[in-house]
């Protein structure tokens, strides 16, 4: 998947209001494929075309399903994972602005680091190596 930083707005924008449409519109809005799946499941599931391809093409997102022997089945899981594409395509990350360490944060610091210091000159002035 492509990070959320590279989506367009328009295609976010076509994201929102894919995911407003009930199953029905948003299938109508989809151009839907059908093929032989291939991989276990008998010669029922290798001879019919039971696997399932939704594009949204407002989007270009692409779902397929192929984990079930019914052609039905494999469509509702498709729409599902046609919504979560969605989802992710509409996210909208947090900007981040960098922040630089405060005058008293440095300042504690430093003491910290001279008391570390000053603990360990210690260590090694009482043992005489």
């Amino acid at each position: 998947m492509k990070t959320a930083m590279s989506i367009s707005p328009t295609r976010r924008q076509a994201a929102l209001d894919a995911l407003k449409l009930d199953d029905e519109s948003l299938l109508k809005a989809c151009e839907v494929d059908y093929f032989i799946a291939s991989g276990p499941g008998g010669q029922h599931r290798n001879t019919t075309a039971s696997g399932v391809r939704l594009t949204h093409a407002p989007t270009e997102l692409s779902v397929s399903a192929t984990e079930r022997r019914s052609q039905v089945q494999n469509k509702g899981v498709a729409l599902e994972r046609l919504r979560e594409g969605l989802k992710v395509l509409t996210f909208v990350p947090k900007v981040r602005r960098a922040t630089k360490p405060t005058a008293g944060s440095k300042r504690r610091r430093l003491e910290g680091k001279k008391r570390t210091s000053e603990k360990k000159a210690l260590r090694n002035s009482k043992s005489g190596w």
